[in-house]
């Protein structure tokens, strides 16, 4: 039977209401995915922390893959006094925080060919491609069969196949999600400039490819490469091993909402924000020659489409209220118009979600009068319902979890019949509907590294013989095999980053909280290395409409070796646990009940002797970041000392300076936040920057330059206010970076600040600080008419 292969709807294209398009950090929140075979395949452009969540994206089947080591705040370390008593060896940060050496793996839809991200040799993650055909013929000494399946930990096939081939060559920024086009002969990637956001969709014509499997590509890149989008006003085509076009050429463009088909599998549809800069229209190219035309124009309301398959045209459309925050998911009755703010009579507002509920459309089935949705509408978490798109009317409820909401739903790629579906509480779990995918899961089980490995299968060749499958766990990297379904074959394929196998890891553990009034909050504990209580890295996720996840997590096993607990805790605001529990975060920021429960973990580790109390540090990221700043501000006396990495420190000007797309989400920020526009008191209340003279404990902050969400302001006004009062503060400033850390040579080096930062403060272990070579760090403090203060 052919297969699905999964999508991953990330917020600002997703069919949805869920609010994790507003996240400040790179949106991971809205985890609906759906696995199917049918051709369509969305991206939002962000990338991941998606993100993973942007570590899951070796979990999630997608054309479209994220490079989650690179993702936004993936990890920060480093330091020179050992003071800890425990004999693990260190493990170098480089290791941990670098590039590594084989990442999101994506099967080409013919089955004959695997991509996969791996760094140049200039150390830049670029796109790699492996002939199947003779990869697999110089590995069937290798293969495992079910005979030996349960003990056979042979997943470390690490050497690049002679005749793997480097087909992009980014100079400088990483390339973090790509996609196979339907022709086999094309892949699209995205990239920004220096973490401005603003991305763009590049193509790479690979048709003379099978000609050319004989030697891996030599480098061939000179010191004056320029990225795509530096040369793209020049050409849109562009001298790399093989020819990339930039399909969205210009300055200050943003391309998102991106949607492959296979009866069409020249084309793509594309959003941008060409034409005004706080929507997005859709835009149909094709690859080939480059030429593109106006599809649909967005009203001014719409985040997201749908296409319906056989067709390849635009069939649906979620609208966001800017006035109330509701959205609406519109059908479109015909489809021979073009959509604009006059032709509205071929759309019908056919689903609402008020403010407040959860929900979004998946798919349509074959017959185009029925689709599946999720929602929250009369319950707590959203459901998988069967619906009629021309009344709305719910026609069968398939599958609700009182728990926590649907998460990822696979379809038959030509009935549609649902084979599979997860949710996540703690852990994912997965419910089957197909009786032979069940079976698949349970003999791939067999191959697992340890009984504790959590099962993805990123991609799978569109006929379903061959699957790539990952093995993730949280004590140690993924590893994946290719799986020929056909005669039941296994042979290993990499492990993400080998280097780390000689190295012992802690088993992340999934535990329950009581926040101060009782609510139930799922929180994640690595434990040190060393015996009895230790310092405590409170860890906070961004977003704050995301959440954290079981899994390995670099920061978490980096404390865990230093000789430092972690606890990432999903508090109320977090996503993924109903609509009641995301809006109990609402109004909730810095002096409510989202900061309150922060507290509450943190004295449940110190009581259950978990942590020594003397000794913890509030750390995090986006708003992890304005988390730690309320902490220090609000609890001083609870901790020891704080990371903050992109963080806002005051909220009105934060909202003043979001990018101009999310200019229609503004008012639901105001929502979920308070009323910062019209209450200067409340405001006040709640941003750190008013309440400095409180903050007692020493203070760290790592920001980039080209952050479109935060901007370097909200770190400069803090960290001047803290100088000049006296205040311990450090500030590390990265002029091309943008939401967080992409380069590996600044993640490694903020992290060998923040490793020196934590053992000065905590006494834990540390690696010797050295300066890391190619890293862009200034240090504002030091270089005042570098500041921007608002």
């Amino acid at each position: 039977m052919p297969t699905p292969s999964k999508i991953i709807f990330l917020p600002l294209i997703l069919l949805s209401c869920n609010y994790g398009a507003l996240a400040f950090i790179m949106p991971h929140a809205t985890r609906t995915v759906i696995s199917s075979a049918m051709a369509n395949r969305s991206l939002s452009s962000h990338v991941g922390e998606a993100a993973r969540r942007l570590s899951t994206s070796s979990r999630c089947s997608s054309r479209w893959r994220f490079d989650s080591s690179l993702s936004a705040t993936t990890a920060n370390t480093a330091s020179t006094v050992s003071t800890s008593t425990t004999s693990e060896e260190l493990i170098p940060r480089d290791i941990l925080f670098g590039n590594p050496e084989y990442s999101s793996p994506l099967l080409s839809p013919d089955g004959t060919k695997l991509a996969y991200l791996a760094p140049s040799p200039k150390g830049v993650m670029n796109i790699w491609i492996r002939n199947l055909a003779s990869a697999i013929t110089t590995t069937e000494a290798a293969a495992m069969d079910n005979n030996n399946g349960g003990n056979n930990n042979n997943t470390n096939n690490n050497e690049k196949k002679v005749g793997d081939i480097m087909i992009t060559n980014e100079p400088k920024r990483a390339i973090r999600s790509y996609a196979w086009a339907y022709d086999n002969e094309t892949i699209l990637y995205m990239n920004d400039s220096d973490g401005d956001e603003n991305f763009h969709l590049f193509a790479v014509d690979i048709s003379s490819i099978a000609t050319t499997f004989i030697n891996s590509i030599t480098d061939n890149t000179d010191e004056n490469s320029q990225s795509n989008i530096d040369s793209a006003s020049a050409s849109s085509t562009t001298t790399h091993p093989y020819p990339v076009r930039d399909l969205t050429p210009g300055t200050n463009i943003k391309a998102q909402n991106i949607i492959t088909n296979r009866y069409h599998p020249h084309q793509v549809l594309v959003g941008t924000n060409e034409r005004n800069s706080k929507i997005f229209d859709m835009y149909r190219i094709f690859y080939k020659s480059g030429e593109k035309y106006l599809d649909t124009i967005n009203p001014g309301d719409v985040l997201g489409w749908k296409v319906e398959e056989r067709s390849f045209e635009i069939r649906a459309a979620t609208a966001r209220n800017p006035d109330d925050s509701s959205t609406t998911i519109r059908i479109r009755q015909t489809s021979d118009v073009v959509m604009s703010s006059d032709d509205d009579f071929q759309w019908k507002d056919v689903f609402h979600f008020p403010y407040g509920e959860e929900g979004g459309l998946l798919d349509f089935l074959p017959d185009g009068k029925t689709a599946y949705l999720t929602s929250s509408l009369g319950r707590e978490t959203t459901a998988l319902l069967k619906v009629d798109v021309t009344t709305g009317e719910t026609l069968e409820e398939l599958y609700s979890n009182d728990k926590c909401n649907v998460g990822g739903v696979t379809l038959d790629k030509e009935t549609k019949e649902i084979r599979a579906l997860t949710y996540n509480y703690a852990r994912t779990e997965r419910i089957f509907f197909d009786k032979e995918l069940e079976r698949d899961y349970a003999f791939l089980k067999t191959f697992a590294p340890e009984p504790n490995c959590e099962i993805g299968v990123p991609s799978r060749s569109l006929d379903e013989t061959k699957w790539v499958v990952s093995y993730y766990r949280s004590d140690g990297p993924s590893s994946y095999v290719l799986y020929d379904k056909p005669t039941r074959t296994v042979v290993p394929l990499f492990v993400s980053n080998p280097k780390l196998l000689k190295y012992k890891f802690a088993h992340m553990e999934d535990v329950r909280i009581p926040a101060h009034d009782g609510l139930e909050l799922v929180a994640y504990l690595t434990r040190a290395v060393t015996e009895g209580p230790s310092p405590l890295i409170l860890l906070v996720h961004g977003g704050p409409w995301a959440r954290d996840y079981w899994g390995f997590n670099a920061r978490a096993q980096w404390f865990a070796n230093r000789g430092y607990a972690t606890l990432q805790v999903n508090f109320r605001g977090s996503t993924g646990y109903g609509k009641t529990f995301l809006h109990k975060g609402d109004g909730q920021w810095g002096v409510g009940d989202m900061q309150h429960d922060l507290t509450s973990a943190v004295k449940w580790a110190i009581e259950g002797g978990i942590a020594d109390k003397g000794k913890i540090c509030i750390y995090g990221g986006s708003y992890g970041g304005y988390a730690c700043l309320a902490g220090l501000t609000f609890t001083p006396d609870l901790y020891k000392c704080g990371v903050d990495i992109v963080g806002p420190s005051n909220i009105k000007t934060l909202l003043d300076s979001i990018p101009p797309y999310w200019a229609s989400l503004r008012n639901g920020m105001l929502k979920k936040i308070g009323d910062v526009d019209n209450d200067e008191k409340f405001n006040k209340k709640i941003s750190p920057l008013f309440h400095v003279d409180r903050i007692t404990a020493p203070l760290l902050i790592g920001q980039g330059a080209n952050d479109p969400r935060v901007k370097q302001a909200e770190a400069d006004q803090i960290a001047f206010c803290m100088k000049e009062k006296g205040i311990p503060v450090e500030y590390v400033l990265y002029p091309d970076e943008g939401h967080g850390f992409a380069r590996p040579e600044n993640r490694i080096d903020f992290q060998g600040r923040v490793e020196l930062f934590l053992a000065k403060h905590l006494g834990g272990r540390a690696e010797e600080f050295v300066a890391v070579e190619g890293s862009t760090a200034r240090f504002p403090l030091l270089e005042k008419d570098e500041a921007v203060v608002l």
